[in-house]
């Protein structure tokens, strides 16, 4: 009897590996194939209006640098319209400054000119010494700046010297009272003067508490002449009164 070889544990079969290579040939065939449809239905969906969009595009951007140019534009035309209306409030304040003091001088020459005429008018009369104006201004509380015009007409060309006082009369604590020189500038002396034709004098006097002045009496000696001369408090003062 005849022994036989036992039969083989592993049996190759090449006809399933080569079916198994075409399956997947044809799975990759159709994956292409899926990829190819895709990007031609996108083409041909989008090719059309990608011309559209680009233009609309362009002519917005076209739009965009054309507002921002009239914007630039206006901002600059602001710049320059602000800057003209600042220079032309400038020179507009300075003609008003300008104006306001041409006023004040020519009132000033006017007020010069009547007071000259009153001196060598034909009418004027001549005098050796004469109190022309007084005048108070307030400065500070209880304090007041005088200004005292004093003319002479007499001595032509002459000078006239002295020494000017003043005294101020009112009332204090319901009753009458007079402040001296010495009341009004305690430790100063008469004001001295000296000129020709007039002399403007000016100083400052103080008044006490509860003292309301009535009259002003401007005591006035030189060149021979003593002089005294009563002006209203509220003819000569800004505010009447204290």
């Amino acid at each position: 009897m005849v022994n036989k070889p036992p039969p083989p544990r592993f049996v190759v079969t090449q006809q399933r590996t080569r079916r198994r290579g075409w399956v997947w040939a044809g799975l990759a065939v159709v994956w292409l194939a899926s990829l190819a449809g895709v990007w031609w239905w996108a083409s041909s969906t989008a090719a059309p209006r990608l011309p559209v969009i680009s233009a609309a595009l362009e002519e917005a951007r076209g739009r965009l640098g054309h507002v921002q140019s009239e914007l630039d534009e206006l901002r600059q035309r602001e710049a320059t319209l602000s800057r003209s209306d600042q220079i032309s409030r400038a020179a507009n304040k300075e003609v008003q400054d300008a104006l306001a003091q041409r006023d004040e001088q020519i009132a000033q020459l006017r007020a010069d000119l009547a007071f000259y005429e009153r001196m060598i008018g034909p009418g004027a009369k001549p005098q050796p010494l004469n109190v022309h104006s007084v005048a108070f201004d307030p400065e500070a509380p209880g304090s007041w700046q005088y200004e005292v015009v004093l003319t002479q007409s007499l001595n032509r060309g002459g000078v006239t010297q002295g020494q000017l006082q003043l005294r101020i009369e009112g009332m204090r604590g319901g009753r009458p009272a007079t402040l001296a020189w010495s009341d009004l500038s305690p430790g100063r002396p008469p004001q001295a003067f000296s000129f020709r034709y007039f002399q403007r004098l000016k100083g400052s006097v103080s008044l006490p508490p509860g003292f309301t002045p009535q009259r002003v009496r401007v005591d006035v000696r030189g060149g021979g002449v003593a002089l005294d001369q009563s002006f209203g408090w509220n003819d000569i003062s800004t505010t009447g009164t204290t």
